[in-house]
């Protein structure tokens, strides 16, 4: 998703092309990309068609869900992005999880569980395609983007593609129940504060 990161810093800087371009974006989320012929000069998957090194070239069955997946993710990410001054593209890691279970995890107390916020999550979940898929993490990503809460939109995109696979839903249900369940509320700490300065002060360009 290397993409994501020069538009997410033009439209935190208020640069008018990249503003556009997330306007653009918003209009295919929770849409197939087949809906949405304006994208496809936006949304560049030639790199999937690049043969690296000794592995081999991509299917067709592969290259289109390929495709599919960076759609999704990208416009989600617009949408998620839009109106907000902080980065809500934040690459995962152990100390910062930005998984979608994780996200969701931090929209309820510390020490409670929010039924309805937990359902969305779960009724993801049970989605029987991508395009249903993309509608309901919609409803999701609108929550996160009030809560200014970032997710990992690399590590989605893999989901993404994961799911449209034999098996794949259930695979991806596993790896958000198991971000759900592992995310803990982070101890204060004046590393964590000044952390949090540096990126307020950033994210505010």
């Amino acid at each position: 998703m290397e993409r994501i990161t020069p538009w997410q810093e033009g439209y935190l800087r208020d640069n008018p092309k990249d503003v556009a371009v997330l306007a653009r974006l918003r209009r295919g989320a929770g849409r197939d990309a087949a809906e949405v012929p304006d994208l496809w000069s936006l949304v560049d998957t030639g790199p999937l068609h690049i043969r690296t090194g000794e592995l081999r070239p991509l299917s067709e069955q592969e290259l289109t869900r390929a495709e599919n997946a960076v759609h999704a993710a990208l416009t989600l990410w617009a949408l998620h992005q839009q109106s907000r001054g902080r980065r809500m593209h934040r690459a995962h890691t152990q100390k910062q999880p930005t998984g979608l279970g994780a996200a969701v995890r931090r929209l309820m107390p510390p020490n409670d569980i929010d039924e309805p916020v937990r359902k969305r999550l779960v009724r993801a979940g049970t989605a029987a395609d991508l395009t249903t898929l993309t509608q309901r993490l919609r409803d999701i990503l609108v929550l996160l983007r009030r809560a200014d809460i970032p997710l990992d939109y690399g590590l989605l995109a893999g989901q993404l593609y994961t799911w449209q696979w034999p098996g794949g839903p259930s695979a991806v249900r596993r790896e958000w129940g198991r971000s759900f369940h592992a995310w803990q509320q982070p101890e204060p700490s004046d590393e964590n504060t000044t952390h949090t300065i540096a990126d307020t002060d950033k994210d505010a360009l």
